[in-house]
């Protein structure tokens, strides 16, 4: 059974050069699946949103279903250390209000970490976070909850004054208290400068290859969710396909009448009652 790692192990992995993993998912039976594997990092994502609820967005999520689904990820893997998403609307109006909002992720979730989208823009944030001894991850690059401010989902930093932010807004971030930080959608030289700019790692999704870490979603690289796949995204599985087929092979024997068998019945005699 693997052990769960700390804050202090992830930066220790930065010193050594050791590359780590990050997947997305959000309930107890796939918990159970990542916490099984060698993967050392969850995150409950608000991408909840599109995955299980629905939504064209992230913004419809709320902290009580962030909470909902932390709370179930936190029980399927307890050797895993679990990473809590900050919905919009939960950080944005205040310091104050960013702190309530972890307090009552990390106390009512269980979660062991936190992670909020921005850059300079949240930096307070972050630290006020990190000074109620709560442990931060940073995200920058694509933020969904800015979906609408940024135009789309699209790669970020191609231009090089949007690159340079990024870089400032890494190292601003880093400044403020954040153990780590995501790097989503930007193009791989961009990362790179960021990784050997910081002493924190860097977690990339769709950033290139030469983050600390690599992070996916589980319905991505499994082939489970079919609304789109993103370029950045391998499928080390296309279970979607396995789960259809199993589904009609279960329809055509129930029709069928070869299913259930003797093998799959309660066979007791019971007084009175005859086959």
């Amino acid at each position: 059974m693997k052990q769960k790692l700390t804050v202090k192990d992830f930066g220790r992995y930065k010193k050594e050069g050791q590359m780590y993993t990050w997947i997305v998912c959000y309930d107890y039976t796939f918990a159970s699946i990542v916490d099984e594997s060698k993967t050392e990092m969850i995150l409950v994502g608000d991408s909840l949103g599109n995955v299980i609820m629905g939504e064209k967005t992230t913004l419809p999520v709320t902290m009580d279903d962030m909470i909902h689904h932390i709370r179930a990820v936190v029980k399927g893997a307890p050797n895993t250390f679990v990473v809590g998403d900050m919905p919009f609307g939960t950080y944005n109006v205040s310091d104050d209000q960013a702190v309530i909002n972890a307090n009552r992720m990390m106390q009512e979730g269980g979660c062991d970490a936190v992670k909020l989208e921005g850059g300079k823009k949240v930096a307070s944030r972050i630290r006020a976070i990190v000074d109620a001894g709560i442990p931060v991850v940073a995200h920058i690059g694509l933020t969904p909850q800015s979906i609408s401010a940024i135009g789309g989902y699209k790669v970020q930093g191609v231009e090089k004054e949007v690159a340079d932010g990024l870089v400032e807004d890494a190292i601003a971030v880093a400044d403020a208290g954040a153990f780590s930080i995501c790097l989503e959608c930007m193009p791989s030289v961009v990362a790179k400068k960021i990784t050997e700019t910081l002493d924190i790692p860097t977690m990339g999704i769709g950033a290139g290859p030469y983050c600390d870490c690599q992070e996916l979603n589980l319905y991505d690289l499994t082939g489970l969710f079919g609304d789109f796949k993103p370029k950045f995204v391998k499928q080390f599985a296309k279970l979607r396909q396995q789960m259809v087929d199993a589904l009609d092979e279960f329809y055509e024997e129930s029709c069928a009448g070869t299913f259930p068998t003797p093998e799959y019945s309660y066979n007791a005699k019971v007084e009175g009652y005859e086959e």
